[in-house]
């Protein structure tokens, strides 16, 4: 395939991904959330519960958010459940605890309700990497494209694209795709390889990746299987490939649970957001598991843990922040994530 990705663009998403000096996972001042006692969290619990009932409110909480939080959702998950979720709620309150994209989302199949995020300052390194203007520029130059956009995108770039996927759908997205059509596939690359290997089809990969699942090494892969040598090792496919190489299992969020549940080992070492290993205790009580380490730093998304509790009740509380798309880009965007839903 002769069709290169400029090198300005790898350059512009190197960037945004360049490692930090200390802690990686530190926020801002300002966004980390104080510390709350067990009581103070008992009661704003109760008094979010109280709200989504009198705001007819449903409750969508993505695996990386703090277990307080997971701990009053109607549902938890990946980016391909929450969609579901979304697409196919009543509710008239949409409270999405995630990051902005996927509030985005939630309001590109809900046009009509109200959907609101506790931060909308809450991003995501994968789309930071891709810029609408940049991906129209490329397909405008090469117009035979198929457009897979990974749903960490923003909602212009989703209008942008013939169809959206995500970790948990990718490889049966792409083995959709028309095959007389080149893809090209945005914004993460190291999850478009993993899916190029998957399916057996070529595509272009848009030089994007998660600041965080770029940090975990091979190294630190064996050196955790020296403190836990019985332990599978399960991995997102966001990951880098020697990760991948070295690990047992390379899933979604989703499917890591399934996978965790089904498998005979009792340990786990889990390449990926830290707050996983909350969901996934609670659904394998019978199991232990053990964060990837970076550099001795817990691995929590600094995006993510913009998301507090006490921000939730502020929000269920003023029905702010809103997400307000204009309705071309939502009526744009919503083609692709429902082509995505039907082929899922």
């Amino acid at each position: 395939m002769d069709i290169k990705i400029p090198e300005h663009l790898v350059q512009y998403c190197q960037n945004i991904v360049k490692p930090v000096s200390g802690n990686p996972f530190q926020i801002e001042k300002g966004n980390k959330g104080a510390a709350l006692s067990p009581e103070q969290i008992r009661r704003m619990q109760e008094e979010i519960r109280r709200l989504k009932e009198e705001r007819r409110a449903i409750l969508l909480v993505h695996n990386y958010q703090a277990p307080e939080i997971q701990d009053v959702a109607d549902y938890i998950g990946d980016s391909l459940g929450l969609s579901r979720e979304a697409a196919k709620t009543d509710a008239e309150v949409i409270c999405f605890c995630g990051v902005n994209f996927m509030g985005e989302t939630a309001k590109i199949l809900n046009p009509e309700r109200i959907v609101v995020l506790p931060d909308t300052s809450a991003g995501c390194s994968l789309e930071e990497c891709a810029p609408a203007a940049e991906l129209l520029k490329f397909k405008t130059a090469h117009p035979e494209l198929y457009v897979v956009s990974y749903i960490n995108c923003s909602s212009s770039v989703k209008a942008l694209s013939d169809v959206i996927c995500t970790s948990g759908n990718a490889v049966r997205i792409v083995s959709n795709c028309p095959k007389d059509r080149p893809i090209l596939f945005t914004p993460d690359q190291n999850l478009g390889s993993w899916v190029a290997k998957q399916t057996g089809r070529e595509m272009i990969l848009w030089p994007g990746c998660c600041y965080a699942h770029a940090l975990f090494t091979a190294d630190a892969v064996v050196q955790a299987k020296k403190e836990h040598p019985w332990a599978k090792v399960v991995t997102h496919p966001e990951c880098l490939q020697e990760v991948k190489d070295v690990s047992d299992e390379v899933c979604s969020t989703e499917k890591m649970i399934s996978y965790c549940r089904e498998n005979s080992a009792r340990e786990f070492i889990i390449a990926t957001e830290a707050n996983m290993i909350y969901r996934l205790q609670k659904e394998c009580p019978d199991k232990l598991f053990f964060p990837l380490k970076i550099n001795g730093y817990l691995p929590e998304c600094r995006h993510m843990k913009k998301i507090t509790l006490s921000k939730l009740l502020d929000t269920l509380r003023t029905l702010q922040p809103q997400i307000h798309l204009s309705k071309e880009i939502m009526d744009q965007a919503r083609a692709p994530i429902e082509r995505m839903l039907e082929w899922s």
